[in-house]
């Protein structure tokens, strides 16, 4: 029987999971590095119980414990939703004009975004950047398909009364 004990499945286990716990903790947090602590910290304790968890439980067993991971952090402190607001290189040749509104646009959406109670911003960034099914989404959230689906309702909801053209 395989276990995650052994390092070539631990090792898979990392390559097919480690990114989007991190997105997934990054939508939560909006801290790359506070992330990427919980996600190594998720897999030093999967290491560590390699022996308890089977490979079929190993996925959601980093989820949690990530999760977890988060709001305890998120105990001690607030933290805001940042994006990066980089432009590309090439972009100097877009007019003034349209750089302006395309800045005004994000800056809407960010806010949009940060008004967004944490559960409905990290389900609308999951589907929507990482595209990710409402399934996924409900088995790392750990509730039904149908709650996944009203939080979308209710995210999409609230960024078209804030944002004209989402």
């Amino acid at each position: 029987m395989s276990n995650v004990c052994e390092d070539h499945i631990f090792s898979s286990l990392f390559k097919a999971h480690s990114k989007t716990v991190f997105n997934y903790i990054y939508y939560k947090f909006g801290n790359a590095e506070k992330a990427n602590d919980a996600v190594q910290e998720a897999f030093v304790k999967l290491w560590e119980n390699c022996a308890k968890v089977s490979p079929e439980k190993a996925k959601s067993y980093v989820y949690t414990v990530a999760n977890n991971l988060y709001l305890n952090v998120i105990k001690a402190e607030k933290v805001r939703l940042k994006y990066a607001n980089a432009v590309d290189d090439h972009s100097s040749n877009l007019s003034p004009e349209f750089l302006m509104e395309e800045k005004q646009y994000r800056e809407k959406l960010e806010n949009a975004l940060n008004e967004l109670p944490e559960n409905q911003r990290t389900t609308f960034l999951l589907n929507r950047i990482d595209g990710k099914k409402y399934a996924e989404i409900a088995e790392m959230e750990g509730v039904s398909i149908k709650a996944i689906e009203k939080r979308m309702h209710l995210a999409l909801k609230s960024l078209r009364e804030q944002i004209d053209g989402i």
